[in-house]
């Protein structure tokens, strides 16, 4: 097959910066899916290697056809107290994320999580009437530790979001053996995506945290965005306090689980 061409921005998990080059992408390296709406029709996924769709898409089916209501949204119960609680005066559009999501990664994440390896994915939104939904999970090829992550090949990652259309809405890590918190670099990391997207949010899977398996979190605005605007340091290190009083970063206002949202998994790593 010949080959596609793709604008793609110099963006990478955990920096920044400015747009580069376009290169070609074989149109057998990325995904298709055809869809009249992305959020409620039927979609047809075809799989292309290295970068096969999983193809798990939300099955109506197994919850009923379950009514999807605003009073869903994302409260942490066993947020602590350095954790700020979310924001009530923000002006952050909301976010709708399938019920579905957490347990399909950790699914995903089972072998490198018994080895006490992190996992990380990248979340893709498409923006309909002044909400974001989270439509796709994208696995990246990576390199984990037991106490970090980093993705390899970012290009793939953003020619995935740029041939659907789909913002980058955060993204989804494993702490396998640690609590449910954002490290020094888990900060940074999520400061890159904020920066792009204000609604962006992290979400930490901890399965052998006692008090709560799961948090999702966002920098606070500006307090804790002008903490990391301001650090040049890497590895795990400290950062100073908010000239605010605010905690760096807090659990999600505006973040609702939707039993009823269809999504895609593209796993990255297939094909290495």
């Amino acid at each position: 097959m010949g080959s596609r061409r793709y604008d793609i921005n110099a963006w990478r998990c955990g920096t920044h910066s400015t747009p580069s080059k376009s290169m070609y992408l074989d149109a057998q390296q990325v995904v298709h899916c055809q869809a009249t709406d992305r959020d409620v029709g039927p979609c047809a996924v075809k799989h292309h290697f290295p970068s096969p769709i999983v193809s798990w898409i939300e099955d109506l089916s197994s919850f009923g056809n379950v009514s999807f209501s605003p009073d869903s949204e994302y409260v942490d119960e066993q947020a602590r107290a350095s954790v700020g609680q979310s924001s009530t005066s923000s002006n952050l559009r909301d976010m709708q994320i399938s019920v579905r999501l957490t347990e399909e990664f950790m699914e995903l994440a089972k072998e490198n999580t018994s080895n006490n390896l992190e996992t990380c994915g990248i979340l893709g939104a498409s923006f309909r009437d002044g909400t974001y939904f989270v439509t796709m999970l994208i696995i990246p090829k990576q390199e984990g530790t037991a106490h970090s992550c980093q993705a390899v090949n970012e290009e793939e990652i953003h020619a995935v979001l740029s041939e659907q259309s789909l913002y980058p809405a955060g993204w989804i890590h494993t702490h396998p053996s640690q609590t449910c918190f954002l490290s020094s670099i888990d900060l940074h990391t999520q400061y890159s995506y904020q920066v792009m997207l204000p609604e962006a949010v992290a979400i930490v899977v901890a399965p052998t945290d006692p008090t709560r398996s799961y948090g999702i979190f966002r920098l606070t605005d500006p307090g804790g965005m002008e903490v990391l605007r301001g650090c040049y340091e890497s590895g795990f290190h400290t950062h100073r306090e908010t000239t605010d009083d605010s905690p760096i970063y807090e659990t999600c206002s505006k973040v609702h689980f939707n039993p009823n949202l269809r999504f895609e998994i593209v796993d990255l790593r297939s094909g290495a």
